[in-house]
């Protein structure tokens, strides 16, 4: 089965993002609708893609459950193939789970020279409540370059639980003020509205992979 992509951002882009959605919401729900946008407008060529139970949701009755993460490995490594040739480096990543799978299928990518860094928008270090159940062992030795965006108040993962981990030194976290899960933040207290969050999020993308591909 090929790959369906929903494309954003200029086809001569220097680079390109592959974005997998989270386990909950479609990969043209509004959050990843206005990530996709906010990496856009600041120059990325953005690549959006469904795992196959998502996508399944769209013509059967039901709401077919997410399966574990390492269950859709095959399907990232596929998007990937899909994809094809770009016109310059290639980032792996996504929201929650979608950044989880890349994050384990990243590094024989970036040992075969296929993609050049890692982007995970609110990583699920944890389930929510159970921050004993931590989802970073393969976080501990990356060896491709990866950022991750974390809200202070992503049930997720705190910051200060995130202190704590012996992450590699690969990876680089970038925390927005007050944002969720989705990254959102509360305007009323924080002062920052979503799109506040993620224009400083494309900014910082767009610093760290001119860094990365120098």
């Amino acid at each position: 089965m090929t790959t369906d992509f929903l494309f954003d951002g200029p086809e001569d882009a220097r680079v390109t993002l592959l974005l997998a959605h989270g386990a909950g919401a479609p990969m043209d729900s509004a959050s990843m609708t206005a990530t996709a946008k906010a990496l856009a407008d600041a120059g990325f060529r953005v690549a959006r893609f469904e795992f196959a139970y998502m996508a399944a949701r769209r013509t059967e009755a039901g709401r077919k459950p997410p399966p574990r993460a390492d269950k859709v490995i095959p399907e990232f490594i596929a998007a990937v193939d899909d994809l094809g040739p770009t016109n310059g480096p290639l980032i792996i990543g996504g929201k929650s789970m979608g950044g989880r799978v890349a994050s384990m299928v990243a590094d024989p990518l970036f040992a075969a020279n296929r993609i050049a860094g890692l982007l995970c928008l609110g990583y699920p270090f944890h389930p929510p409540a159970k921050p004993d159940q931590l989802r970073t062992k393969h976080l501990l030795d990356l060896k491709t370059p990866a950022l991750i965006f974390q809200g202070t108040r992503d049930e997720f993962g705190s910051p200060e639980e995130i202190a704590g981990y012996a992450l590699s030194s690969n990876i680089a976290v970038k925390f927005l003020e007050d944002g969720d899960h989705d990254l959102k933040p509360r305007k009323s207290i924080s002062g920052f509205s979503a799109a506040d969050h993620l224009k400083t999020m494309a900014g910082e993308v767009e610093a760290w992979t001119r860094r990365i591909t120098s």
